[in-house]
């Protein structure tokens, strides 16, 4: 899972990246801030590390899809037909295909619950 892990944040990187890029374009500031590091564990011993781990970057998938929904609403509050398509143009998208796949991740987590099933999912994203 730590591959795949890896392979999401570099992704989100690169989203970031863009919409950085765009703001720049359009003139505006980008203003970037310390992230704190989160107060809570990531083990669960009742649902086991992996599950809780995947459903906590479901809940973070479902933020980011609600966040450029809420994008796309003040582009099109403003008329602003180049912001929408750009986030229309494959953010959303890809949005919406990451929410999916990670509920599949934990739905097949839930399936197999602890131990070696954990470990041919994981063997399984590889």
């Amino acid at each position: 899972m730590a591959k795949y892990f890896k392979e999401g944040s570099l992704e989100e990187r690169g989203h970031a990246e863009m919409l950085m890029e765009y703001q720049n374009r359009r003139g505006g500031r980008v203003a970037l801030k310390n992230i704190l590091m989160p107060e809570m564990e990531f083990n669960n011993a009742e649902k086991g590390e992996a599950l809780y781990a995947m459903e906590l970057a479901l809940s973070l998938e479902k933020l980011n899809f609600s966040k450029l929904r809420e994008l796309h609403a003040v582009g099109s509050k403003h008329e602003d037909a180049s912001m929408t398509d750009f986030i229309e143009g494959g953010l959303l998208d890809e949005q919406i295909a990451s929410v999916k796949r990670v509920s599949e991740y934990v739905s097949q987590l839930r399936r197999v619950g602890k131990g070696l099933g954990v470990y041919h999912f994981d063997k399984s994203l590889a």
